[in-house]
């Protein structure tokens, strides 16, 4: 799952001309070139004469597209980023000629001139998913990779039509950059496509096993002597985003081999949180016992106790995970939970403000702040609160690659007192 490759670069054509809202034809010169009709003038009939330099400009257009075309279909990539790079100081408004440039220079691994051909076509056609996971592509080959992870996702919220296997490469690599920044929950979920598609490629399998281990690394980054654990534990991860009936048995000789090793018991607390919640308990305790003051470890049990009815129970676990990482948002919307379902409404508004502050895009926030709004008789602000919760609820729905995520399962709690 490294790149697109040949075969399938010359396959995109008319997916991106059709997302570019360029129609597919078999002469692109002679799109390119049409205007519209002049209206007919008094006189004698006759088609007017063009100038002569006009004339050859086309007729020199035209054979450089003849030629480029030729070799993009032979695939001979160096001539033909050479002859569409002529084509596009002759016509710098060319989107084909950008695109079919850019998808030459990817296929000779030369990705900084493929980025900057991709940067023009999404100048020329903004809404292109497909240019967008080229650039994307382009700039993690040149390790860019905080501007890749936005051009991935960017494409993934346009999408690629029916371009299947450049969506998916877009996807996996946006899901490795996830975890290189520590976003293992949107890694996972990302990932996790792949197995509702049933696609266990030994890619997906690593990169889930990195993500579900926590490991903040690229697989080339991986160390080799934790392999046999990585796929282990990614094995395990894609059995549960694919609802296989084995998926407990995988955890469970997963930890039985690696019990001492990091994130294994809380990999293993997160499967079990809606089969279980008291089983998932203990296991982020195991875990704490590895890590104490582990952030995730700390926001799950305090989760857990809130999905079990237990406020009180939640609420030492959610004060000691706002001390390990005050800047999570899912810390302070655990305890400010925990605080209004124990009656403490002052103090849940102040820690669902602050978790506002850290995550204004997150719906549920609203919502519990709605509520803690509503119960201290601040109605005004519990109707705006409301109502954005309904506005980003709504957006929610639609993207599914947000920009954040901590740990496990950060339960959207919607119904109304």
């Amino acid at each position: 799952m490294r790149s697109i490759r040949v075969a399938a670069v010359a396959g995109l054509t008319l997916a991106f001309l059709a997302a570019a809202g360029v129609a597919p034809r078999a002469d692109a010169a002679e799109q390119q070139n049409a205007q519209p009709a002049p209206k007919p003038k008094a006189g004698p009939a006759g088609p007017p004469s063009r100038p002569p330099a006009a004339a050859a400009s086309s007729a020199e257009f035209e054979r450089l597209i003849k030629a480029a075309t030729e070799a993009r279909e032979a695939q001979r990539w160096e001539d033909a980023a050479d002859l569409y790079g002529k084509t596009v100081k002759l016509r710098p408004n060319y989107v084909e000629g950008h695109w079919y440039q850019g998808t030459a220079y990817y296929s000779l691994d030369d990705f900084a001139h493929g980025r900057e051909a991709f940067r023009k076509v999404v100048r020329l056609a903004p809404k292109n998913g497909a240019a967008f996971a080229f650039l994307g592509l382009c700039e993690f080959g040149l390790k860019e990779y905080d501007r890749a992870l936005q051009h991935l996702l960017q494409s993934r919220l346009l999408g690629v039509g029916d371009t299947r296997e450049l969506g998916g490469v877009a996807r996996y690599h946006a899901a490795i950059l996830m975890t290189r920044i520590e976003q293992y929950e949107q890694a996972l979920e990302t990932l996790g496509e792949f197995a509702v598609e049933a696609d266990d490629n030994p890619r997906v399998i690593e990169a889930m096993g990195l993500a579900t281990l926590r490991l903040p690394v690229l697989p080339i980054e991986a160390p080799p002597d934790r392999r046999d654990m990585v796929m282990m534990a990614g094995r395990a991860s894609y059995m549960m985003a694919a609802r296989s009936p084995g998926t407990a048995k995988a955890f469970a000789t997963l930890v039985d081999r690696y019990s001492e090793t990091l994130n294994v018991h809380y990999a293993y607390g997160v499967y079990l949180l809606q089969e279980s919640p008291d089983q998932a308990i203990e296991e982020f305790k195991r875990e704490l016992e590895l890590q104490p003051a582990h952030p995730a470890s700390l926001m799950q049990i305090a989760f857990a106790h809130l999905t079990l009815g237990n406020a009180k129970g939640a609420l030492p676990w959610s004060r000691q995970a706002v001390a390990a990482a005050p800047n999570a948002f899912a810390a302070r919307k655990a305890l400010g939970q925990a605080l209004l379902e124990t009656g403490e409404i002052d103090e849940a508004i102040r820690e669902l403000s602050t978790g506002i502050k850290l995550a204004p895009e997150s719906p549920g926030l609203h919502f519990l702040l709605a509520r803690a709004y509503q119960r201290a008789g601040r109605l005004d602000e519990a109707g705006r609160e409301r109502e954005e919760f309904m506005r980003l609820d709504r957006l929610a729905r639609t993207q599914r690659s947000g920009s954040q995520a901590v740990g496990g399962r950060v339960p959207e709690r919607h119904e109304e007192e």
